[in-house]
C-alpha cells in the first residue's frame, strides 16, 4: 500500500482535452516556398490558427489559408487543419499532408502524425482509439530521430507511465529519447525515475542531474521533485529557498505555453512546493515558523493537486512513525 502511495502521482493518465497540438516546424527545406517568402513572419505563421481563434475570426483565416492553398503551399493545409482541429475536418486535412507525396510536405508530416493520433486519443474528428493514437504516435516519433516529433517521443513516454497501457521500460526508452532531443518535459520524468527506479536501475547521481538541469529550465514538475529531494534529506534551507519560490507560480497556462509543458504535472509540481514549503513553515525548518502561513500553503498544495498533497501528508506521517 505504502509504494502504491510514493508512486500514485508519478504513474497518470494522460489528461483527455489537455494535450496541445504539434504547431507548424519552423525548418524547412529549401524548395518549399516558405510563408516568410510570402511577407508573414515565421512566429506568425505558427500561431496563425490560434490566434484567428483568439479573436473570433475564423471566417478570415479560412479564407486566407484556402486561397494559400490553391496557391500549392502545403504549409497552408497544416494551418488549416490546426484551425479545425477538433472537427473532422481538421483530422482530414492532417490526413491530406501524411498521404501527400509532395517532397515539400516531408516536414510537416510527423507533426501532422502527432496531432492525429492527439485526434484518436481525444475522440476529435475521429473515434476515440488508445491503440491508434499509440499507432500514430510511434509513426510521428519515428525510432527516436531527432527530426521526428519530439513530442510524440515526450507523450509515448507518458502513455507508457499510465495504468492502462503501463509499460516503465517503454517509458524509460521514450523519455530519453526525447530529452536527447531537447524535451524539457521528459528530462523531469527521466529524473524522477532514476530516482524511483521505475523502468531502469536507480541511479541518484543521474537522477540529480536530470532534475537541476531540468528545473534550472524551468520544469514545474522538475523543481517540485527537486524540493522534496533537499526536504527528504534535510536540506531546509534549499528546501525553502526553491520551495517558497514555486510555490508562488499561479499561471498555469501560460508557464504550460513557455515550457511546452502539461498543465496538470505543472500543478503537481506547484502543489509538491507549497507542501514542503507549508511544512518548513509550519515546523520551523530552514525558517522562521510561522502556522498562519502554512496553513495558507498547505491550501494551496491541496487546490492545485489533492490527491497529490494527501499523499505527501501520508507519507511525511510515516516518516514519523
Amino acid at each position: 500500500m505504502e509504494g502504491k502511495r510514493k508512486t500514485h502521482h508519478l504513474v497518470q493518465s494522460i489528461n483527455r482535452n489537455k494535450l496541445t497540438s504539434e504547431l507548424l516546424p519552423q525548418k524547412q527545406t529549401n524548395k518549399c516556398s516558405s510563408l516568410q517568402e510570402r511577407g508573414i513572419k515565421n512566429c506568425a505563421a505558427q500561431n496563425l490558427a490560434k490566434n484567428f481563434k483568439k479573436t473570433s475570426d475564423v471566417k478570415r483565416a479560412d479564407a486566407i489559408l484556402r486561397k494559400r492553398i490553391k496557391d500549392g503551399d502545403l504549409q497552408a493545409i497544416f494551418l488549416l487543419g490546426q484551425l479545425y482541429f477538433e472537427e473532422a475536418l481538421g483530422v482530414e486535412y492532417m490526413n491530406r499532408i501524411i498521404n501527400s507525396e509532395d517532397p515539400r510536405a516531408q516536414h510537416l508530416k510527423f507533426a501532422a502524425y502527432y496531432n492525429l493520433g492527439r485526434a484518436s486519443f481525444e475522440g476529435f474528428g475521429s473515434q476515440q482509439s488508445d491503440a491508434e493514437a499509440e499507432r500514430l504516435w510511434l509513426l510521428a516519433a519515428d525510432d527516436g530521430n531527432p527530426k521526428a516529433s519530439v513530442k510524440a517521443q515526450t507523450i509515448l513516454g507518458l502513455f507508457y507511465s499510465r495504468p492502462e497501457s503501463q509499460d516503465l521500460q517503454k517509458a524509460f526508452f521514450w523519455h530519453s529519447e526525447a530529452c536527447g532531443n531537447g524535451s524539457l518535459e521528459s528530462q523531469g520524468v527521466l529524473g524522477l525515475l532514476y530516482l524511483t527506479g521505475q523502468g531502469i536501475r536507480k541511479d541518484a547521481q543521474s537522477a540529480w542531474n536530470c532534475l537541476k538541469e531540468a528545473s534550472s529550465r524551468g520544469n514545474v514538475y522538475a523543481q517540485g521533485h527537486l524540493i522534496a529531494y533537499f526536504y527528504s534529506r534535510k536540506l531546509y534551507y534549499n528546501t525553502v529557498d526553491l520551495a517558497q519560490r514555486v510555490a508562488e507560480y499561479d499561471n498555469i497556462p501560460q508557464i504550460a505555453e513557455e515550457t511546452d509543458c502539461l498543465p496538470a504535472y505543472i500543478a503537481k509540481g506547484i502543489a509538491m512546493a507549497a507542501f514542503y514549503y507549508a511544512r518548513c513553515l509550519q515546523l520551523g525548518l530552514g525558517t522562521q515558523q510561522n502556522q498562519v502561513e502554512a496553513r495558507k500553503y498547505y491550501c494551496k498544495a491541496i487546490t492545485m493537486d489533492r490527491d497529490l498533497a494527501t499523499d505527501l501528508h501520508f507519507q511525511v506521517i510515516m516518516e514519523r512513525i
